[in-house]
């Protein structure tokens, strides 16, 4: 499946692109992973080609099993279109839920990328995906001391409804859960 969804530019913030990832993003993922904020929240490590690549063929499995649509997230500049500077994903459960998660490369953080690109694919989820059951309840899951993704779920209309206890090793911090229902607006 191939998909492209579009955020138009605003007075200030650039137009962004979706897409699904692709082989020539390899670098830039690999570059992105090495920030070490990115690092201290995502539970995927990615320090080679080889990761990268192995990452994206999950990615690609979950685009034709319908059970992962990740995106690349692109920003335009002066060149136009040029290498991925985030993340956002929806894995619909097919029970009527789907979890979100969205990352960015350093170099756009704080610009509002995360909460454009999420809410263009919980749109996306909401109004074009394809012979699919309907997704009404979205959720949020991070750390609870992430306060940027705070601050995203909070712009994307995600309530906090939870703090989840710790569950190392996986988990090793409080973590929140932010819900957002399908016929809430943002």
């Amino acid at each position: 499946m191939s998909v492209l969804l579009s955020v138009e530019p605003t007075a200030c913030l650039p137009a962004l692109r979706l897409r699904a990832w692709q082989p020539d993003d390899v670098d830039a993922l690999v570059a992105a992973h090495r920030d070490p904020a990115l690092r201290r929240w995502l539970m995927t490590t990615i320090d080679s080609e080889a990761d990268a690549r192995r990452w994206m063929d999950e990615q690609r499995q979950g685009w034709a099993g319908g059970t992962r649509f990740a995106f690349a997230v692109l920003e335009d500049d002066e060149a136009g279109f040029g290498q991925p500077v985030g993340h956002v994903v929806v894995k619909p459960s097919g029970e009527g839920s789907a979890e979100v998660g969205y990352w960015t490369a350093a170099e756009v953080r704080g610009r509002g990328v995360a909460s454009r690109a999420l809410e263009a694919a919980v749109r996306w989820v909401l109004t074009e995906r394809p012979a699919a059951p309907p997704v009404e309840r979205f959720e949020l899951f991070h750390a609870a001391d992430n306060t940027a993704s705070c601050r995203v779920a909070d712009r994307c209309g995600f309530a906090l409804e939870a703090v989840l206890p710790a569950q190392p090793p996986t988990f090793p911090t409080e973590g929140h859960l932010h819900v957002r229902t399908g016929t809430a607006r943002f």
